[in-house]
């Protein structure tokens, strides 16, 4: 659905929220502005697949409902579902969305990862 990218954070400890990930505010708007035109889906699901050169990657789709597993994020009107194999590799997390003169994407800042590739796309925990 759109490009996202992971950073590994270094020096910041995990601190107990209630969510297991947060947003930034312009994220919240970002996902406001997808789900706009697209009154038959409820939010976004965030996945994590085998990808890249260092194991993990996250995926976002649209979704129309909650699975069964799913963990869901509730924030400023946005909700974000989290598949059961992701749970544990976010929490603690900030997904940001990040505009610049060359690109646009989601960043997940994530105090888990011991390792990224090159270009951020996959990650090591």
């Amino acid at each position: 659905v759109v490009r996202a990218t992971v950073r590994a954070v270094s020096k910041r400890r995990i601190q107990a929220t209630r969510a297991a990930l947060t947003l930034t505010p312009s994220a919240v708007q970002k996902i406001k502005e997808l789900l706009k035109d697209k009154p038959e889906h409820v939010g976004v699901k965030v996945g994590v697949r085998t990808r890249g050169c260092n194991g993990l990657s996250y995926t976002l789709e649209y979704t129309k409902s909650k699975g069964d597993s799913d963990e869901e994020v509730v924030q400023d009107g946005v909700r974000v579902f989290i598949e059961k194999k992701a749970q544990l590799t976010l929490l603690g997390t900030e997904m940001d969305y990040v505009e610049d003169k060359l690109s646009s994407e989601f960043v997940f800042n994530n105090p888990n990862i011991k390792g990224t590739c090159g270009c951020g796309e996959s990650f090591n925990i």
